[in-house]
């Protein structure tokens, strides 16, 4: 459990830098950063959560049952290129050093980590069931699909992005391997939903769909198509008309995707610094 200050000192929420190290205490009333000798005071704050969260996939699915569930929440944006993940004060959170995490301040300032997770507690926590169900059956569907990303299109897609656009080589066969497999993976969606189904899960729109659709929407990026998977588009489709979606793939920042879609210079600058952040290039 992350340290609380007592209540009568709970005005404020700090982050302090001092000779290079950031030191972070956790406070449920508000926030003040101090950097570079300025202040920054926010409204008090000690419901709801705190959202550290980055513009990826991973991100994006917090983001999302967070926006469509409507729960109060303080952004904190986490710049991977500076490493801000890996501070100590971070670490404290997530002892992985990944993003999202939150802190659940009505669970006592309770840090939640990995996307999977966080979706599954907050969406247990709404009384109606809107996005996961209570029923026994369908809310096992609905993991079921949620891990089907988390353990299949996640790490195979991120292994595609790697090898298409990280890699400070070509090397055919992880293209293929992992481009291949993510469509296969794609494949075994298009199929479940052509079989007359309009969501993945439990009959309904759920968890499920907003963490696979995180990462689908940016097929692209990973040189995956799906021109030939009418079944997958209209599904999309479907979900990225939701407003709670378009906000929460705007979180922190826009999205890179839409951002660099139609500006080759950009995306290659882009990719160019996510290289360098990885150290696939100097």
């Amino acid at each position: 459990m992350l340290r609380a200050l007592p209540r009568a000192q709970c005005s404020l929420y700090t982050s302090v830098k001092r000779s290079g190290e950031l030191r972070h205490s956790v406070c449920r009333r508000a926030v003040s950063t101090i950097r570079s000798g300025s202040i920054e005071a926010s409204m008090v704050f000690d419901k709801g959560v705190t959202l550290y969260t980055a513009g990826t996939p991973n991100g994006w699915k917090a983001n999302m049952i967070i926006e469509e569930l409507k729960i109060p929440y303080k952004l904190h944006a986490i710049k991977l290129s500076d490493n801000d993940q890996k501070q100590e004060w971070f670490l404290k959170i997530n002892p992985n050093g990944r993003i999202p995490a939150i802190v659940d301040h009505d669970e006592g300032d309770l840090p939640v980590f990995e996307s999977g997770a966080i979706m599954i507690h907050l969406a247990e926590k709404d009384p109606n069931g809107t996005f996961l169900p209570k029923d026994t059956k369908k809310k096992a569907e609905v993991i079921s699909w949620l891990m089907f990303q988390m353990g299949g299109i996640g790490p195979m897609q991120g292994q595609a992005n790697h090898f298409v656009r990280y890699a400070p080589e070509k090397i055919e066969y992880g293209i293929k391997r992992y481009t291949n497999e993510t469509k296969r993976l794609y494949g075994v969606i298009e199929k479940h939903l052509a079989s007359g189904k309009e969501w993945l899960a439990a009959d309904q729109y759920t968890i499920a769909d907003m963490a696979n659709f995180a990462w689908i929407a940016w097929h692209d990026w990973a040189g995956v198509q799906i021109d030939d998977m009418p079944h997958l588009q209209k599904w999309m489709k479907r979900i990225e008309e939701r407003a709670a979606i378009q906000k929460a793939m705007d979180i922190p920042e826009p999205s890179f995707v839409k951002q660099y879609e139609n500006d080759p210079q950009k995306k290659q600058e882009m990719i160019d610094g996510a290289k360098k952040f990885m150290g696939s290039q100097k």
